[in-house]
């Protein structure tokens, strides 16, 4: 088991950090964090930790360095940054305190296995690899969306459950990166996952040309130019629309696309029918229900770009001839006359619309302007996960239906990634009784009561549809689109809540939004 920390694992020579008061198992940090067992320390030093929350009960990774103050002001700007995006894809992060002499960030544990862990035991195949690399995409689009930049993508950064939960952690802000170069380093990740080398000869991981022990991964096979063999030149097998996704993603020349353009190129791969590929959730490779692959997007690449183009310009230059073999002159009779065929039903110059398909939601968070604690706001990936079993839920209030008298109300914030045409909204609840509403908008704003506070605010004057009072059924459908309007972010807005025997409550299982 390995757990990163905020850069790569040490390998074996990396020297214990030891340094006056270091932790100790059984020691309880911040009156809440309770040690259990020292995992590894990572390259820069810092000391990750097996941990539990005692409050919540719950496992937790402790990333910890000394001393904290000014030296560790980035690893907490990381992860408080990071703390305000939530998405399946990316590690949690709970906690981040600075304690002068120590710092530490307390964050998801996950039981698993890094991707570098993972390759050590040989190359991925295509469809695994292309799920991963469609995992961190997703994240990273949830990233770029706030306008933050991970910055700190590689196969030690990328961890695989045990449950196969692909996530992606430990951002940084130092500022000395981009969002561009997190869409090539998914490029990195996808040469690393099909062939075991590593292709970024100018920044090779720790101990990657002359390395040595776990942390060592080798470099690339390359040429007399330095330049890295494609993953199909180093293993048969690869398939030719990821190979040149794959190299066009790492070739400096050809600008990238978007993380979020990446992400839906990777979710439509051509992969086997009887595979299932699910970047929100557990490896279950295959294509997604109702959609036809397209290998054109899936390769996102200029060769195959190229060859397709070709073909239809060839196929337009011979429709052109048949036309004007058949046609000829109107004033000449035509030695082979074709009789063309008729149809009394009129004939629509408008091009046919989208088909309507379930939405990917690219991040959730939890709306609470009135929180005393922001208690309430995790889990807000669980609308979004598959699973209408089991979502967030609200706390149980006593007293009154409407939050016990001290709430507006709470609600659940979604981001579609980009704008989209929408047709319908349907969501999912624990219980029957509950009365909401769907709002829109166009802002984003941090995850603190402020912040929710201003999302309401705006939200509140654009309502979807009719409200629901008391809904005396477990599913809400809100239809009230315009067709000539994109929407990229929703908000599902709970006013009144169901008793539950103790009190009132609420969940929210599953949001499903359905456009084009």
């Amino acid at each position: 088991m390995t757990q990163v920390g905020e850069g790569q694992d040490a390998d074996e020579t990396t020297p214990p950090v030891m340094t006056f008061g270091a932790p100790t198992a059984g020691e309880v940090l911040a009156e809440r964090y309770e040690l259990v067992e020292h995992i590894n320390n990572d390259s820069a030093g810092r000391l990750v930790w097996r941990g539990v929350d005692v409050v919540l009960r719950r496992p937790v990774a402790v990333v910890m360095r000394y001393p904290g103050g000014d030296s560790a002001t980035e690893m907490l700007q990381a992860a408080v940054a990071a703390s305000r995006v939530i998405h399946p894809n990316l590690v949690g992060v709970y906690d981040a305190i600075d304690e002068a002499e120590r710092a530490y960030v307390v964050r998801e544990w996950v039981d698993g296995h890094s991707l570098r862990e993972l390759v050590s035991e040989g190359p991925l195949d295509a469809a695994r690899a292309t799920a991963v690399g469609n995992a961190v995409a997703s994240a990273l689009a949830a990233v770029h969306a706030t306008g933050m930049v991970h910055g700190n993508v590689h196969p030690g950064t990328v961890m695989i459950s045990d449950d196969g939960r692909v996530v992606l952690a430990d951002a940084r802000t130092d500022g000395a990166d981009s969002q561009e170069n997190d869409v090539r380093a998914v490029g990195g990740l996808l040469y690393f996952a099909l062939t075991g080398y590593w292709p970024h000869a100018e920044a090779p991981l720790h101990g990657a040309t002359a390395g040595h022990g776990r942390a060592a991964i080798p470099d690339a096979v390359r040429d007399a130019n330095g330049a890295a063999a494609a993953p199909r030149q180093v293993r048969a097998g690869v398939p030719a629309y990821l190979d040149d996704l794959t190299m066009d993603l790492l070739d400096a020349d050809i600008a990238p696309p978007s993380s979020d353009v990446l992400a839906a190129e990777l979710a439509r791969l051509d992969v086997p029918e009887d595979d299932y590929l699910d970047a929100n959730g557990p490896l279950r490779f295959a294509a997604e229900t109702g959609e036809e692959p397209s290998p054109l997007a899936a390769a996102g690449g200029r060769k195959v770009a190229l060859g397709i183009a070709g073909l239809l310009a060839l196929a337009l230059v011979g429709l052109l001839i048949g036309i004007s073999t058949l046609g000829g002159d109107e004033d000449e009779p035509q030695k082979n006359p074709v009789a063309a065929p008729t149809s009394s039903a009129p004939v629509s110059e408008e091009p046919a619309a989208p088909a309507v398909r379930n939405l990917k939601i690219s991040a959730a968070r939890i709306i609470d302007p009135d929180s005393r604690d922001r208690a309430e706001v995790r889990d807000a990936e669980k609308v979004f996960d598959g699973d209408k079993d089991d979502g967030w839920s609200t706390q149980t209030y006593r007293g009154a239906s409407n939050f016990g008298n001290y709430k507006r109300g709470m609600g659940v914030w979604i981001d579609l990634g980009g704008e989209h045409t929408i047709k319908s909204v349907q969501v999912n609840l624990s219980d029957t009784g509950a009365s909401a509403e769907l709002l829109t908008g166009t802002i984003d704003q941090p995850s603190t009561n402020k912040g929710d506070d201003e999302i309401l605010k705006a939200y509140k004057k654009n309502p979807i549809g009719q409200p629901f009072e008391a809904h005396d059924g477990t599913t809400m459908t809100f239809n009230g689109f315009d067709a000539d309007q994109k929407y990229r972010y929703l908000l599902f807005w709970i006013t009144d809540l169901p008793p539950n025997g103790s009190g009132y409550k609420v969940g929210v299982n599953e949001i499903t939004v359905q456009g084009s």
